[in-house]
């Protein structure tokens, strides 16, 4: 297939689907190397943003998806007339840092670091698809394990987690907060991307 040919498939089959879609996915069904594949995604990607078009086409995870532009979302709001999504609260955030940096946790690890209850807001994480359970601790009580989701990748984003900023001066065992706060203010920079429609959180 030609180059034009792939992209044209790559964008009808994102525009249908709705949800992100593997890059071996994409190889397999265009009868291309997944190389090719993500040469194709590359272009698309930079092309829509380089035109300023209406919509954007992202990667998370090895798999891509197409969004609306960040800089549309209000009239995006009014033409749909839906409200604008809440901001991640500062409890919220903390949460899904240690969750991300430290992934997979369980819900005392991460009291252990908030020095707080912390069941409402991972409860609340969940709800919103920003994190998920990943399997048990083999410890007394199998406590359940939590990691991030694809959601988490597309609404701050990332391709993948090694895009997260780094984490100054934190120790191993991560027995406090400090240095997570700066990360923490990067992801709710970051959070800002939610407006742009791709997820209401």
């Amino acid at each position: 297939m030609e180059n034009h040919d792939i992209e044209s498939a790559i964008e009808s089959i994102l525009f249908v689907s709705g949800e992100p879609v593997k890059l071996s996915r994409l190889a397999a069904v265009l009868g291309v190397g997944e190389f090719e594949a993500e040469a194709a995604v590359n272009r698309m990607r930079d092309s829509y943003s380089f035109d300023r078009r209406g919509i954007r086409l992202v990667k998370m995870d090895g798999a891509a998806q197409l969004c609306s532009s960040p800089e549309y979302a209000d009239v995006i709001r009014l033409a749909l007339e839906t409200r604008k999504p809440p901001q991640l609260s500062q409890p919220a955030l903390e949460v899904l840092a240690v969750v991300a940096y430290f992934q997979p946790v369980t819900k005392a690890y991460i009291e252990q670091i908030r020095g707080v209850d912390s069941a409402y807001t991972v409860g609340l994480l969940l709800e919103r698809d920003l994190v998920q359970p990943c399997g048990r601790l083999n410890a007394p009580g199998r406590p359940i394990l939590y990691k991030t989701t694809a959601t988490f990748l597309r609404t701050f984003g990332l391709e993948s987690l090694r895009d997260l900023p780094e984490l100054p001066d934190v120790q191993a065992n991560a027995e406090s907060m400090e240095g997570i706060q700066n990360a923490i203010l990067e992801l709710k920079a970051q959070d800002a991307l939610t407006e742009a429609g791709k997820i209401d959180i």
